[in-house]
C-alpha cells in the first residue's frame, strides 16, 4: 500500500515555483466558492509518519489559502473534560460548519494506531475503533461532508535519514521531538497497523491519498492539487442526483393492530397511591444520584410523546427530586442557523453530560424519524438510515457508561382534544396551545405509524423504549420516575459483575 510512496519522489524548485501561484490562485477561488454556496463542510484528516512534513504541509496550506476559514485542531491527550464523556465527543464539537473547513490532527486514527502500537489493547479493539471510524465517515458523508484523508509517508530508511541529517546539524537538531525518536523504534508495528487501517477505512466516500513526504515541493503540489480537485468535484456535483438508497416502504401490519393501540391506557392511580409512589420513587431517585457508583456513569433521559401527553409535568416531577446542580434539561426546538450547518447528530453529542450527570432532553434526535419524517424536511434515505445512526450513537453512550432511558408518552385522541380545550379556556396554560397542535390532530394515524417503526427499530437492550400510558398523568409520571431508577439499580448491578 505504500510502495509508491517510497521512491522518492521530487520536483525541481523551478517547477514548483512555475505551478504555485495558478493553484494558490485557484484553490482560493474554490475556497470562496464553498464559503458561498455553504452547501457542505470539508473535514481533512491529517496522519502519517512522524517528519513526513505534516505541520509543514498544513502551515503552508494556511499561507495559499484564507486561514479566517480554516480551523487547525489538534487532539493531544484528552483532557479530563472529554475523558468523562464518550470518546467520539471531543471530534463531534469541533466539526466545522458547512462553507468552512477543518483540519484534524491526533484525530480517531492516530488515537487508535497509537494505542494498538504500544500495546494498550489486541486487534479485537483496534478492529472496533475501524468499525466506528468508518461508521462516522459515513454518516458525516450522508449528511453532506467532504472528508480528505491525507497519509503523509516515509520508507523506515528515509526516516533514520531525516533523523542523523537533523542530529548533526547543530542549527535543526531542535526539530526533533520525543515521538520522533520514539516512532523511530516502532516504524514497523506503526506502518503494519497503518496499512491495515487504511485497506480497511479508504472508502469511496473517504478514501485515503498517500503522500511521499522526503521532498517538501513534491509534497506541497501533491496535497495542494488533491485538495483542488476534490473540492471541485465536491462544488460541481448535483447535490439533488446522490444515491437515495432503499427508500422501500416499511413493513405494515394487514390486521390494522398497532404498538401504541395494544397499550392498556385506562391505567390509572388514585390521590392517595400516587402521592405515596411520587415521594418513594423521587425519594429513591435522590439516592440512586447521590451513589458513589454513579461516578461511573452518566444519565440520559429522553422525552417524547403526543402533544398534550404531559412530557412537561413528568419532567417536573423528575427534577423535584434532585438538586439543581446534579440536572440539565435541554428542549429541543426546531434547529438554529448554526445547527442546521452541522450534521444533525452534532446538537444532541454537544450536551451529553459528563459522569455523574443528568441530562434530560426534551424532544430529541427522534425528530429526524418522527417530524421530519411526516412533515417532509428531510428525504426517505436520510430518516431510513437515521435508525442505524441513532443505535450507533446511543451504542457509543452506553459504551462510555451513560445509561440511557427513552419515554413516549401516549394518550389517545380524545384525551388529547380535552387537554387542547382545556388549554384554550385557562389563561396560564393558553401559551401551550398552538395552530400547529391543531394541525398535528389530521395527522394522527401517521404519526402512529412512524412511532411504531420508530420503536421497531430502535428499541434495544441496551437503549429500550419504555411506552407510558398516560391518559392519567398521575400514572404516568410514577411510571417514568420508576422507570429511571430501575435503570439505574441495572446499570449499578452490572458494575459488580
Amino acid at each position: 500500500m505504500f510502495e509508491s510512496a517510497e521512491i522518492g519522489h521530487s520536483i525541481d524548485k523551478d517547477t514548483y515555483e512555475a505551478e504555485v501561484p495558478a493553484l494558490r490562485e485557484a484553490l482560493l477561488e474554490t475556497q470562496y466558492e464553498l464559503k458561498q454556496q455553504a452547501r457542505f463542510p470539508v473535514i481533512v484528516l491529517i496522519n502519517g509518519i512522524e517528519g513526513a512534513g505534516k505541520g509543514e504541509t498544513v502551515k503552508l496550506l494556511n499561507e495559499w489559502m484564507d486561514p479566517r476559514l480554516i480551523e487547525v485542531r489538534t487532539f493531544d491527550q484528552q483532557t479530563d473534560e472529554e475523558l468523562a464523556r464518550p470518546p467520539a465527543w471531543r471530534y463531534w464539537r469541533a466539526l466545522p460548519p458547512k462553507g468552512r473547513m477543518g483540519v484534524f490532527f491526533g484525530n480517531w486514527y492516530s488515537q487508535m494506531l497509537e494505542g494498538r502500537v504500544h500495546g494498550l489493547f489486541k486487534d479485537a479493539v483496534l478492529d472496533q475503533a475501524i468499525a466506528g471510524a468508518e461508521r462516522l465517515e459515513q454518516m458525516l458523508c450522508d449528511e453532506g461532508a467532504l472528508i480528505i484523508k491525507f497519509w503523509f509517508h516515509l520508507s523506515k530508511k528515509q526516516m533514520k535519514a531525516r533523523l542523523k541529517a537533523l542530529r548533526d546539524d547543530p542549527l535543526h537538531n531542535w526539530r526533533i521531538s520525543p515521538l520522533d525518536w520514539q516512532q523511530s523504534q516502532t516504524y514497523d508495528r506503526f506502518v503494519r497497523f497503518g496499512e491495515r487501517v487504511l485497506r480497511r477505512t479508504s472508502r469511496d466516500y473517504a478514501p485515503w491519498h498517500v503522500v511521499e513526504g522526503v521532498d517538501p515541493h513534491y509534497r506541497s503540489l501533491a496535497v495542494g492539487r488533491i485538495l483542488l480537485e476534490s473540492l471541485q468535484a465536491a462544488l460541481a456535483n448535483n447535490p439533488k442526483g446522490k444515491h437515495q438508497g432503499n427508500v422501500a416502504p416499511l413493513g405494515r401490519s394487514i390486521d390494522q393492530k398497532s404498538l401504541l393501540g395494544a397499550l392498556d391506557m385506562s391505567l390509572s392511580l388514585d390521590k392517595k397511591d400516587y402521592a405515596e409512589q411520587l415521594v418513594t420513587e423521587q425519594a429513591r431517585l435522590a439516592g440512586l444520584l447521590r451513589d458513589k457508583r454513579m461516578r461511573r456513569h452518566a444519565l440520559v433521559a429522553v422525552f417524547e410523546g403526543n402533544d398534550a401527553a404531559g412530557k412537561g409535568g413528568a419532567i417536573r416531577r423528575v427534577a423535584a427530586a434532585l438538586d439543581p446542580r446534579q440536572y440539565r434539561i435541554v428542549p429541543i426546538a426546531a434547529p438554529t442557523e448554526e445547527e442546521r450547518a452541522q450534521p444533525y447528530l452534532w446538537r444532541f453529542w454537544r450536551h451529553i453530560p459528563a459522569r455523574g450527570k443528568f441530562t434530560i432532553f426534551d424532544r430529541s434526535w427522534y425528530g429526524r424519524v418522527l417530524v421530519e419524517r411526516v412533515e417532509g424536511f428531510c428525504s426517505p434515505a436520510d430518516w431510513m438510515r437515521a435508525y442505524g445512526e441513532i443505535n450507533d450513537f446511543e451504542e457509543q453512550l452506553n459504551n462510555a457508561g451513560v445509561v440511557v432511558v427513552k419515554f413516549w408518552l401516549a394518550i389517545d385522541p380524545q384525551t388529547q382534544l380535552e387537554r387542547f380545550e382545556e388549554r384554550e379556556q385557562i389563561p396560564f396554560k393558553r401559551y401551550k396551545i398552538t395552530e400547529e397542535d391543531w394541525r398535528n390532530r389530521d395527522k394522527w394515524d401517521v404519526y402512529a405509524e412512524a412511532v411504531g417503526d420508530m420503536v421497531d427499530r430502535t428499541s434495544t437492550e441496551i437503549a429500550p423504549w419504555t411506552l407510558v400510558e398516560a391518559n392519567d398523568k398521575r400514572w404516568a409520571r410514577v411510571k417514568v420516575l420508576r422507570t429511571i431508577n430501575q435503570a439505574l439499580e441495572a446499570a449499578f448491578a452490572k458494575d459488580k459483575k
